[in-house]
C-alpha cells in the first residue's frame, strides 16, 4: 500500500511538473529570460543605428553632389561575441528601416544577390525574349554598411554582467572614405 501511495504522488507530482504553459504576446514586447542577446536587443540596436546615421551630413553631403538618393548595401555583420547571434535578425531590421525611410536605395548583397544572378541566367534559356531579364543593369552601390558585434561578460558566483558593443561603419565603395561610425552599447545585470 505504501509503494503504491507512493507510485501515485510520484505521478501526481511528474504530471504537475510538465504543465506548460504558452501565451502569445505581441511581437514588440520585451521580454529577457535569459541575459543574452535577443529579438529585442535587434530590434532597439537597429532602430537607434539607423536613426543616427539618416541623420548625419554624409547623407546630404551625397544627395547635393549627385543629385540622387544614395544607393546602400548591407554587408556582413561579424558575431565576435561569447554567444551565438543570428546577425541576420539585425541586418534585416537595418534593411526594413532603410527601405521605409525611403531616403537611400537599398540593393541585394551576398548570397541572395548571387540567388538572383542565377535567376537572370536561368532565364537567358527559359524564358521569353519579352520577359527575360537583362545582364548589366544592376544598380551599383555606393556605400556599404558593415558591423561587428561584440561581447564581454563578468560573471562571479550566482551573478553576471554582459555588455555588448555592436559597431557599424559606412564606406564609400569608390573611395574607400569611411563616412560614418556608429556604436550602440548595452550592458545586462543577471542574477540567479
Amino acid at each position: 500500500m505504501t509503494r503504491l501511495l507512493f507510485f501515485l504522488s510520484a505521478l501526481l507530482f511528474v504530471g504537475t511538473a510538465c504543465n506548460r504553459q504558452v501565451q502569445r504576446i505581441e511581437t514588440d514586447t520585451t521580454v529577457d529570460l535569459s541575459g543574452r542577446w535577443n529579438d529585442t536587443d535587434a530590434r532597439l540596436t537597429a532602430a537607434e543605428l539607423i536613426t543616427e546615421i539618416m541623420g548625419m551630413p554624409w547623407l546630404e553631403r551625397h544627395m547635393s553632389n549627385t543629385g540622387k538618393r544614395p544607393v546602400v548595401i548591407v554587408g556582413m555583420v561579424e558575431n565576435k561575441s561569447h554567444e551565438h547571434i543570428e546577425a541576420e535578425v539585425f541586418t534585416k531590421e537595418l534593411e526594413k528601416a532603410f527601405v521605409r525611410g525611403g531616403r537611400v536605395r537599398l540593393v541585394e548583397g551576398g548570397q541572395k544577390r548571387e540567388q538572383i544572378r542565377r535567376e537572370r541566367a536561368d532565364q537567358q534559356n527559359n524564358a521569353s525574349q519579352s520577359t527575360m531579364k537583362q545582364w548589366g543593369l544592376e544598380v551599383g552601390a555606393d556605400y556599404m554598411l558593415q558591423g561587428s558585434i561584440n561581447s564581454i561578460m563578468d560573471a562571479y558566483k550566482r551573478k553576471k554582467v554582459i555588455y555588448y558593443q555592436i559597431d557599424m561603419t559606412l564606406t564609400n565603395i569608390e573611395t574607400n572614405e569611411i563616412v560614418w561610425i556608429g556604436d550602440k552599447k548595452i550592458k545586462k545585470f543577471v542574477k540567479n
